[in-house]
């Protein structure tokens, strides 16, 4: 199947392996672009150097990539990724991370347990708001710094889905950025539980649901393909 994958500009990196594997093809569609803000990575890295973290959590892979090689010679506190491909980024630049077992920040303040009572969290992400992560932090008993690296624009553009037998949404904001027609027999994918919920707010109920990684999602959409072999 061709799948259509909303990714950041120029941010796909190895999906088309990544599908290829599960015998899919893909291409990358954008309705959002990264902007980055400068004195925000400025700030952050100033605060690792000066040593002001217990804790820095990346909560996905750009900021990784963004920030990684400014960090790999530096002593570094505690380092959390929420992914495979978060903690991957890291670790090319030699930053030694631990995984959450989901993919979702919901399960950052339980993977650390009562350890991140009194501990200082940096956090360098987009700009889309998730006052969940912060409230859940400080009702925990930590301390939330977030640094905003980046912003997230819409592109305003017509997601091309013409050679498209299926789309997959990888964020609720991507969703509800995205300007597109919708085609009776385009597969409808969410990469996880939030998205579905942006998606089913919208009056769309997804046809694959995935667990919030690209990888889950495909095995979904594999079991969908052969529990509704007509399409």
């Amino acid at each position: 199947m061709r799948i259509a994958i909303t990714r950041l500009k120029g941010k796909e990196g190895d999906d088309q392996a990544r599908c290829a594997r599960r015998g899919h093809d893909c291409y990358p569609v954008s309705p959002l672009i990264g902007e980055m803000n400068p004195d925000q990575i400025d700030a952050f890295i100033q605060d690792v150097k000066d040593r002001k973290f217990d804790c820095i959590f990346f909560t996905s892979a750009l900021p990784a990539h963004q920030i990684g090689p400014y960090l790999h010679d530096l002593p570094l506190p505690r380092v959390i990724a929420i992914g495979p491909q978060t903690a991957k980024a890291l670790r090319e630049f030699g930053i030694m991370c631990e995984v959450l077992h989901e993919f979702y920040s919901r399960a950052f303040v339980p993977f650390l347990g009562d350890w991140i009572v009194g501990k200082k969290i940096g956090i360098p992400r987009s700009d889309a708001p998730n006052d969940k992560l912060l409230q859940g932090i400080r009702d925990a008993g930590g301390f939330p710094f977030e640094f905003q690296i980046y912003a997230l624009i819409p592109t305003y553009e017509l997601l091309n889905l013409d050679q498209a037998e299926g789309i997959l949404f990888t964020s609720a904001l991507s969703f509800k950025s995205a300007i597109w027609k919708r085609r009776e027999d385009l597969i409808l994918m969410a990469i996880g539980e939030v998205t579905a919920e942006a998606m089913e707010d919208a009056g769309l109920m997804p046809d694959v649901v995935g667990d919030g990684s690209l990888e889950g999602t495909l095995d979904e959409l594999n079991l969908f393909l052969l529990m509704n072999p007509g399409g």
